[in-house]
């Protein structure tokens, strides 16, 4: 496994670091937690890798085995992967970020609460992802294009090899990222180019009326300016330990649907006709494919169709079991366990308590993640908060709240009961509202001054 330590032992030859670059890079795919991440993100594209590659095997006398390409080999595969990894990164995530500063909102970039899904997504399945924070905005890698460089004595991510290639047959480009810059290679016909010379992370431009635009300062980070984020504690991918029920599950669903097609095809029975051999059959069965009709001529020979009733209790009952430990070994939310109209908010909290207790353990590696982007970014704010996307039974939340709300500030009641109904981003401005009116009507004026405003101008 190459490291930091071996990246700094080469020093500045380029050809040596090109053969590095490439050596990492294919040491990389040939790793356990790529070759894992690959096929983790083949199931969450609601493609079974296993189902896939299944062949029916017909074996003759001699106990040789051949594809049996003449019976049905329906390949339907479950989506329970992506299911699971969607719903656990939707309900921390999807009512986004709330961050303690406001303007921390505008510094992270419009598009970042999306980037921060897809990073977690994408940790969530690969086990391990990126994000590059260029600048302004945050940029993301899975763990099928980005080649960690760790270093040797304290296991930080101290370098790194962003690669991609549309097939074997195509270039093949690699950005190696350094603390002190970045640069980028191009691989045609296993002849290694230097595309961009090393340069600096941040490049500053300004604005001149003799000049026009024109870059008048570099700079880097402070640290390495991407950042791991790792779907869980046991660094892997969420896939490990799924995999086998899943696949279990879409075989034996393929299998039942192979039985069935097979099942459905008419069978015939002819009696008093031992004088018929293989031929006759064939063209007897193919006569009641296209004619729907055939004339017995014998005395006291009959044909009789048949067709075969295929058991499906024991399977139902097994896809049954197989479901419901897929929900509770992926500690995932089942919603047919609460979809009743009577259930109490006590046994919806009851469903959502494995949900929980799984997304608080990946809550802490995603406030990790930030913590680490925040300093890189040069941004001071304390530790966010998520509102988390739990189903209710409104009509007894809102009965607690309204029975404590004597007791309660009315800010607070207020907001809490905002918060059920669904517009918890409407709390603040109500309650800002409600306390106008209070002074309006003790005769206080309500209109605050306007404050001096400051305007920057920034190169």
């Amino acid at each position: 496994m190459k490291t930091y330590q071996d990246l700094l032992e080469i020093g500045e030859n380029e050809s040596d670091r090109q053969d590095f670059v490439r050596h990492v890079i294919n040491e990389h795919k040939s790793s356990e937690l790529y070759k894992e991440g690959s096929i983790a993100f083949d199931y969450a594209r609601h493609r079974n890798v296993t189902i896939n590659q299944y062949q029916k095997v017909l074996y003759t006398v001699s106990g040789k085995g051949v594809p049996d390409n003449f019976s049905a080999n329906w390949k339907t595969a479950s989506n329970f992967f992506f299911r699971f990894v969607t719903q656990e990164v939707q309900y921390l995530l999807g009512n986004g970020i709330t961050w303690k500063n406001r303007s921390t909102a505008d510094k992270v970039g419009e598009d970042f609460e999306a980037q921060l899904q897809k990073v977690a997504k994408d940790a969530l399945i690969g086990g391990l992802a990126f994000g590059f924070w260029n600048l302004d905005h945050l940029e993301v890698f899975d763990i099928r294009e980005f080649a960690p460089l760790y270093d040797e004595e304290n296991g930080a991510l101290m370098a790194g090899i962003r690669f991609w290639q549309l097939d074997a047959r195509k270039p093949l480009r690699a950005t190696l990222y350094e603390i002190d810059g970045i640069t980028e290679y191009i691989w045609k016909n296993a002849e290694a180019t230097i595309l961009r010379e090393k340069r600096p992370y941040i490049t500053k431009y300004k604005m001149t009326e003799a000049d026009g635009m024109e870059i008048y300062d570099f700079e880097n980070y402070p640290t390495f300016p991407i950042i791991p984020l790792w779907g869980n504690t046991s660094r892997q991918s969420e896939l490990v330990g799924l995999r086998e029920q899943i696949d279990c599950y879409d075989l034996i669903k393929s299998g039942f649907a192979n039985d069935l097609d097979d099942a459905s095809q008419i069978y015939w029975v002819l009696q008093n006709a031992g004088g018929m051999d293989d031929i006759d059959l064939v063209k007897f069965v193919e006569r009641m494919h296209t004619v729907k009709a055939a004339v017995v001529e014998d005395t006291g020979a009959k044909a009789e169709a048949h067709t075969i009733e295929v058991p499906y209790q024991s399977r139902e009952a097994l896809l049954e079991r197989l479901s419901a430990d897929l929900y509770r070994d992926a500690m995932a939310l089942d919603t047919k366990l609460i979809a009743g109209g009577a259930v109490t908010a006590t046994q919806i909290r009851a469903a959502y308590e494995p949900l929980n207790s799984k997304t608080d353990e990946f809550e802490y590696c995603v406030f990790q993640f930030l913590d680490k982007m925040l300093e890189l970014a040069g941004i001071t704010d304390e530790k966010p908060t998520f509102t988390r996307s739990m189903m209710l039974n409104r009509s007894e939340e809102i009965d607690s709240v309204l029975k404590a709300a004597q007791f309660l500030d009315a800010d607070y009641v207020t907001q809490k009961l905002l918060t059920i109904q669904g517009d918890g981003d409407m709390a603040d401005e109500m309650v800002k509202k409600m306390h106008n009116e209070e002074l309006a009507r003790m005769g206080l004026n309500t209109e605050q001054p306007e404050e001096d405003q400051e305007e920057s101008v920034q190169e």
